[in-house]
């Protein structure tokens, strides 16, 4: 693992990192004062590129902000969850959002844009047990009810039109059909609260999740009685993990031990590299879509307590 580039963020705590799907070396950063708890938040559009990261836009939030996630459809759109309970549409070429919708009625933890085809939705999840479906102009379309906790993470899936997952701090995985607004499977995936999920993008039936127990679980839905593998390593809890974009069984995961780990589920001894770069929690990672230099290499991006780092992972 070598690490490339790297831009301090003074006095922000980094949440959510996400590469854009249209320009190669451009990431959006969501960051907040206080580890979130008080003060407000940053939104960074930052491009990468040999001499080091520059700033291309940002904006302040009266609130904290934990995710963000870009439009597949537009380049310079994207979408922001705060801690006031808001999503906020913003354009890279504006000083100021394009819409606010304040439905949900605690923090907004987790944004997802739709990545299929067939739709252009976004779907939030919030600290009051809800996940909600937006238009792209921010219209609530659906209110999602079932978990018994705080939501941490929703995710679409690539594959599927109009179905999208949540993760819990009850400890369930949740599946989801927007078209008849039901819960079409309920995975107790962990004894304690999950923080992340993420979907298999080469494979419709395979979701991992990363929880509070330290451990990474990744689930064939079609039989949820027993993980098809369980991936232990970290020492602390589990804030983000994403399946590769390149190969079917390769992760990485990002944890409140300050590590980031790669793995290979199809391998005996599946842990392929720890990078202990940062000096605080790990929240937020991402694989770029766009580059994969050679076949047996990765670019990934990671974000800490002030750092935003890119690595290249062998």
């Amino acid at each position: 693992m070598s690490l490339l580039l790297y831009l301090s963020l003074p006095a922000r705590h980094g949440y959510s990192v996400k590469v854009s799907p249209f320009i190669p070396n451009r990431l959006a950063c969501a960051a907040s004062q206080y580890y979130g708890i008080a003060g407000c938040g940053t939104l960074l559009v930052l491009e990468d590129n040999p001499t080091g990261v520059s700033l291309v836009q940002s904006w302040e939030w009266s609130d904290g902000l934990f995710d963000v996630s870009w439009s597949e459809s537009n380049e310079h759109v994207l979408v922001a969850g705060g801690g006031d309970g808001s999503l906020q549409l913003w354009d890279s070429t504006n000083h100021s959002p394009l819409r606010v919708a304040k439905e949900h009625t605690q923090e907004v933890y987790a944004v997802d844009w739709s990545q299929t085809r067939g739709e252009n939705l976004i779907v939030s999840a919030s600290w009051d047990q809800t996940a909600k479906v937006w238009d792209p102009g921010l219209q609530c379309l659906s209110t999602f009810r079932g978990h018994e906790g705080v939501i941490y993470s929703s995710i679409w899936s690539p594959h599927i039109p109009g179905c999208f997952a949540t993760a819990s701090g009850d400890g369930t995985l949740r599946v989801w059909d927007v078209k008849s607004g039901l819960c079409r499977l309920a995975v107790p995936a962990h004894k304690t609260e999950i923080l992340s999920c993420d979907w298999c993008k080469y494979d419709q039936n395979l979701l991992a999740t990363g929880s509070v127990d330290c451990s990474v679980r990744v689930w064939d839905l079609r039989n949820v009685r027993e993980p098809v593998s369980q991936l232990q390593g970290h020492s602390y809890a589990i804030r983000r993990l994403k399946f590769s974009p390149f190969h079917k069984t390769v992760l990485a995961s990002c944890s409140y031990d300050f590590t980031v780990r790669f793995w290979d589920f199809s391998l005996p001894q599946p842990l392929l590299e720890t990078v202990e770069h940062h000096s605080e929690f790990v929240c937020g990672l991402d694989f770029n879509l766009h580059i994969l230099n050679q076949v047996q290499r990765v670019f990934i991006k990671a974000l800490s307590d002030e750092q935003i780092v890119k690595q290249a992972f062998k």
